[in-house]
């Protein structure tokens, strides 16, 4: 049976591991593998792991960090970044990955997802959609290349196609909160949990332990994300790794 998992996202920029603001302003918060090992001691449900330079650099995706976070890793964890083919996908599952994210490869070519859920397993294989407002018109839009590029799909059509074609999770990025600590964008979450039967985790907003609770309690079994959380102390921002306790996580974990 599913159950609610509360996981770290870790943004890798540059070989360190930073923190931005809806895509902006990347702040160094220390080595990915240190982290990671940090997590190992608090016990983490998972982690997500992104790579944020790979697809704008039109590169693959970094094995060799990959292979030393399989090593340290002491949780399930989800890699993504620069992922577009089905080679790839099992390279990364056969290093120690537990699941592979797509976003622009998947999104502009949906078959890839059938092909590598094939080789791999439906199960480990996670879609990560960026979404923001849009300026005119209202609605949300999906957005590529660290929000630099629009998708021009429309973000229900893409949803329903994923569904049909069956994935293992799906990831749902609300750009406008990201970094910034006020709170998930439940309306967009609702809307997109309605759409679907696929586990769903959410990101972007989450400042206190608060926030996870809700979400919790608001859907029951559901991935809860969060990069800036996890990451900063207080009110100045100061890097500390930290996670909820277990008398916490139960207290969550029982709504």
């Amino acid at each position: 049976m599913l159950r609610s998992r509360i996981i770290p996202c870790l943004l890798v920029h540059k070989k360190g591991l930073v923190k931005t603001t809806q895509f902006k302003d990347p702040k160094y918060v220390g080595d990915p593998i240190n982290a990671v090992k940090i997590f190992n001691e608090k016990e983490v449900d998972e982690l997500i792991v992104l790579d944020i330079d790979a697809t704008v650099e039109q590169r693959g995706p970094d094995f060799s960090l990959i292979k030393n976070l399989a090593v340290e890793c002491r949780m399930p964890f989800c890699y993504g970044g620069g992922v577009t083919t089905v080679a790839q996908a099992k390279e990364i599952i056969g290093l120690g990955a537990e699941k592979v994210a797509l976003s622009a490869a998947a999104i502009y070519n949906t078959q890839i997802l059938r092909e590598i859920g094939k080789t791999v397993g439906v199960q480990s294989v996670v879609v990560v959609l960026d979404v923001r407002k849009k300026k005119l018109f209202g609605g949300y839009e999906i957005v590529t290349h660290n929000g630099k590029k629009t998708a021009g799909i429309k973000l229900s059509d893409f949803i329903k196609e994923i569904s049909k074609i069956g994935i293992g999770e799906l990831v749902i990025n609300a750009v406008d909160n990201d970094g910034k600590m006020e709170g998930y964008d439940f309306k967009l979450f609702d809307w997109i949990r309605d759409q679907i039967e696929m586990p769903m985790t959410i990101l972007g907003g989450a400042g206190k332990f608060d926030d996870l609770k809700e979400a919790i309690s608001r859907y029951k079994t559901i991935g809860v994300a969060a990069g800036s959380l996890f990451v900063f102390k207080g009110k100045y921002r100061a890097v500390l790794i930290n996670y909820p306790n277990f008398v916490e996580r139960k207290d969550m974990y029982q709504l």
